[in-house]
């Protein structure tokens, strides 16, 4: 699996260079992103992609000194279950 950077995105794509996941976000103003959308192919599932995908929003947000607001409800959920996110997340 490789993880690559896109226009808005971060994507996954497996060993035959096909994309079987996504974590999409929207900048808002200078400093802050919404993750809108996390997705991980049915052939790709049970890989722990979604979160790694979220983990390396979480890091680029960290990067830019940028917050995040995590709307998608998988996100959402990544947020909740880890503290060390916490420092990124906008205030609620």
């Amino acid at each position: 699996m490789e993880y690559k950077n896109g226009e808005n995105r971060i994507y996954v794509v497996n060993d035959e260079g096909v994309e079987v996941g996504e974590v999409t976000f929207v900048p808002t103003g200078e400093d802050m992103f919404i993750i809108d959308h996390t997705g991980v192919d049915d052939s790709a599932r049970g890989q722990g992609i979604a979160q790694e995908l979220v983990k390396r929003a979480v890091e680029k947000a960290k990067s830019e000194g940028k917050k995040i607001i995590p709307l998608c409800p998988f996100a959402k959920s990544e947020f909740s279950k880890k503290p060390e996110y916490q420092e990124v997340q906008a205030a609620k």
